[in-house]
This record gives structure tokens, C-alpha cells and sequence, in this order.
């Protein structure tokens, strides 16, 4: 995943290196024309230096001939020719590719032919100048522009980092508590104060929805507590009144069976409301039997309790011991745990396969046979469907979790060689 910051700067980046190629072309164009006018402007120069050295130096006749072939011959790159004919001539600029000996390859002249006056004769001036330099020059321009390019990415690169941890120190902090933030403990966040605008905003936001959150969770957790508490007398009430048209000799066999029919979903009401009161009592902590507890020992009795059932679906038990699982908890919320995660594996297990139960000094991990794996995402949340080879998962796991919770431990799932794998971690890795 980028960053926010590196995305801004990506794009700057991007951009900067956009006009530097753009720039070449440019700097080229530039150069060549102000290098061409210079040298135009050079060669008028030296146009009107001549035409005022020979009119100061009064030369005429054989000498001015001889001085002339001499100039001829030692500037190469320039010539002062007598004009035969007697017709005027604009000055004129050209350019020109042709072999530079002294360097053995073709150069680019700029060039200048104009008629200058001599001993009241017309003569004709042309002047060459090499204009590959210009080359040089923008390659020693480009050069350099790349390099500070270079530096100025590179400068870029530093200040970002160096203003990111400044500049999003607040947002840092906010994200971190965000993330310790545990809304079973009904504790509000107290993020430290920004002076950016944006993030004291976000953080007056944020802290203003945890509060709504943590006051609806207070709500629920209450009316999920008082609302078992009070199902409790009128689940007994129905119960004991059933028992006793249960006990009717009048009863007829349809009546009996619409009673048989109704204890069913009844029994299951009752474990769910004694399940939502052993989350509520989980959820506020209300446990005083706390003691060292020997898990191998729970494993046992909770063995024992299950063993018909166990017998009744014909699963092959193993217990696998390899360290003491001794931890300080309450001794209610041990029992529950091993209960639960014990008997879901029995409940969920194939007929006549197999569970296996593991315990080290680090925790405790029950496995049973399995044809796919669990939906992971709702796997430990309340009544939500976990495999489709159960109709529901019920509260068995969600109290293992809350239980976990409460004690600081770690529990996660695996599927692995076609068994589920329950691991209760008494230290987190």
C-alpha cells in the first residue's frame, strides 16, 4: 500500500521529470539561437574592424594584392576577394556543413558575405565560424540540470520523510490508540491535542463516536443482562408447568407429543438465556473464584462428563500431553472454556472419527475430523453460521473467545490435514 504523502510527491516527481524533458528541447533551441547571434554579431565586427584597418593602413597597388593573397591563404575560414562585376550585393548570413580538417570531421559553420570597400574598390568579404561548440555547451547544460534534478529529488525525498514524522505525529498517535481502543472496556480514548486544524477536527470526531459507541454498548450490555435475568423466572415457570401436564394421566398421545415438541425448542431457549447471562457476567467481570488451574485436570472431568456422548457417536478420543497447562484464572471460566471448546468439537465431529486433544506448557488445542474448512470471518460471533455442516454455531465459541478476552490469552482457528483446530494460547506469539 503508498502512503499518503508519497502519492503528492509521485505525482511532483513525475511532473518535475515531465519539464525537464520538455526543457531539452528548449535549452537547445535557446542556446543555438543566442550562440548564432553572437556569432553574427561577432562577424559584423569584425567586418567593420577590417574595413577600418585597411582604410587606416592606406595599402594600395602590389602591397594591397600581396597582403590580400597572404590573408587569403593563413585564414581559411575567411576570404577578402576583388568583385569583377558591377553589381550590388546584400549582405547575407548562411550556414553551412563541411569537413574541418584540424578536428577530421564535419562541423557547422555560421557564415557572412558582405561587400566591403578597399582603396575605393569593392571587394567580397566571407567569414566562417564553427558553431559546434553550441553542441557542447547544451550537453554540458543538459548535464548539469540532471544532476541538480538528481539533487533536488533526492532533497525531496529526505523532507518528506522529515515532514511526514512531524507533520503526521498527531495522526500517528491517533491511529495507534485507535488501535488499543477495546470498546468491552468502556473507556473513552484521549487523544493529545493538534494545533492542525484536520487532525484536532478528526480527533474531536473520533472521540465523540467512541462515546456514542461506548454509551450504546453499555445499553446493550445492559439490556442483554436484564433481559435474561428476567426470562429466567418465566422459562422455570414454563418448564415446571409442562412437567406437570407432562404428569397428566389424561393426557392423549397427541398431547404428549405437542408437549414433547415444546420441551425441545424450551430447552434450547434455556441454554441460549443461560449463555447470554454467563456473556453478561463475562462482559463485567464478575468472578472472585480466581486460582491456579491445571487445564490436564479440566480436560479430564470435562472428559467425563462428555463420555456418552462421545460413546453415543462412536469418535476416537486421544489426549496428546506434552508440558503442564497451568495458569492463574477463575476457576468457573476454565471449566467453561474446555466445556465448550470439548463439546463443540464432539458436536461438529463425523460419526466415528476422530478428536484429539493437545496440551503444553503455552496453551491447549482440541482437533476433530473435517471436511472443509470454517468461515473464518463469523466463526466466533454470536448465532452466526460457521460451516454448512451445522445449522448454527451458536454461543459456545463466542464465550471461549470472551472468556480468552477477559484472561489475555489468544484463540484462533486452523483446518489442517482435514481436522479443525481450536488453539487456546495462554501467551500470545
Amino acid at each position: 500500500m503508498t502512503k499518503l504523502l508519497d502519492k503528492p510527491f509521485k505525482a511532483f516527481t513525475i511532473y518535475a521529470m515531465i519539464i525537464l524533458l520538455v526543457s531539452i528541447p528548449i535549452y537547445f533551441w535557446v542556446v543555438d539561437w543566442i550562440w548564432v547571434t553572437e556569432i553574427d554579431d561577432h562577424h559584423e565586427i569584425i567586418m567593420e574592424r577590417i574595413e577600418n584597418r585597411f582604410e587606416q593602413a592606406h595599402v594600395s597597388g602590389h602591397d594591397l594584392e600581396t597582403i590580400l593573397n597572404t590573408w587569403n591563404t593563413l585564414q581559411p575560414n575567411s576570404s577578402i576577394r576583388p568583385i569583377t562585376e558591377n553589381i550590388a550585393r546584400p549582405d547575407s548570413t548562411y550556414e553551412v556543413t563541411k569537413y574541418n580538417e584540424y578536428e577530421q570531421e564535419s562541423d557547422r559553420f555560421r557564415g557572412l558575405q558582405t561587400v566591403i570597400e578597399i582603396d575605393k574598390k569593392f571587394y567580397l568579404l566571407n567569414i566562417e565560424t564553427n558553431v559546434e561548440e553550441a553542441y557542447e555547451t547544451i550537453f554540458a547544460i543538459g548535464l548539469v540540470t540532471v544532476l541538480l534534478y538528481g539533487i533536488l529529488v533526492f532533497g525531496f525525498i529526505q523532507l518528506n520523510r522529515k515532514i511526514s514524522k512531524s507533520v503526521w505525529k498527531p495522526f500517528d498517535n491517533t491511529l495507534t490508540k485507535l488501535k488499543s481502543f477495546d470498546l468491552s472496556l468502556s473507556k473513552g480514548v484521549e487523544f493529545e491535542t493538534s494545533d492542525i486544524e484536520e487532525f484536532e477536527e478528526l480527533n474531536q470526531t473520533i472521540s465523540k463516536l467512541i462515546a456514542e459507541n461506548i454509551n450504546a454498548y453499555n445499553q446493550q450490555k445492559a439490556f442483554v443482562a436484564n433481559a435474561s435475568h428476567e426470562l429466567q423466572t418465566p422459562i422455570a415457570l414454563l418448564k415446571s408447568k409442562l412437567e406437570m401436564l407432562f404428569q397428566d394421566e389424561k393426557l392423549s398421545a397427541t398431547q404428549s407429543e405437542l408437549v414433547n415438541a415444546i420441551q425441545i425448542p424450551l430447552a434450547r431457549l434455556t441454554r441460549v438465556n443461560k449463555n447470554l447471562l454467563l456473556l453478561a457476567r463475562i462482559d463485567n467481570s464478575k468472578f472472585s473464584d480466581i486460582s491456579e488451574i491445571d487445564f490436564s485436570e479440566k480436560v479430564e472431568k470435562s472428559e467425563e462428563l462428555l463420555q456418552d456422548y462421545i460413546s453415543e457417536r462412536e469418535l476416537t478420543y486421544k489426549k496428546e500431553i506434552s508440558g503442564i497447562a497451568r495458569v492463574t484464572c477463575s476457576l468457573f471460566l476454565a471449566e467453561t472454556l474446555v466445556n465448550n471448546l470439548l463439546s463443540n468439537a464432539i458436536r461438529h465431529s463425523p460419526v466415528s472419527s476422530h478428536i484429539i486433544v493437545r496440551i503444553d506448557e503455552n496453551g491447549i488445542s482440541f482437533l476433530n475430523s473435517g471436511v472443509e474448512r470454517l468461515k473464518d470471518e463469523s466463526l466466533f460471533k454470536r448465532f452466526s453460521i460457521s460451516t454448512t455442516e451445522t445449522t448454527n454455531s451458536g454461543l459456545g465459541l463466542a464465550i471461549a473467545k470472551e472468556i480468552c478476552k477477559q484472561n489475555g490469552w489468544g484463540i484462533n482457528y486452523d483446518f489442517l490435514d482435514h481436522f479443525h483446530i481450536f488453539s487456546v494460547r495462554f501467551r500470545k506469539f
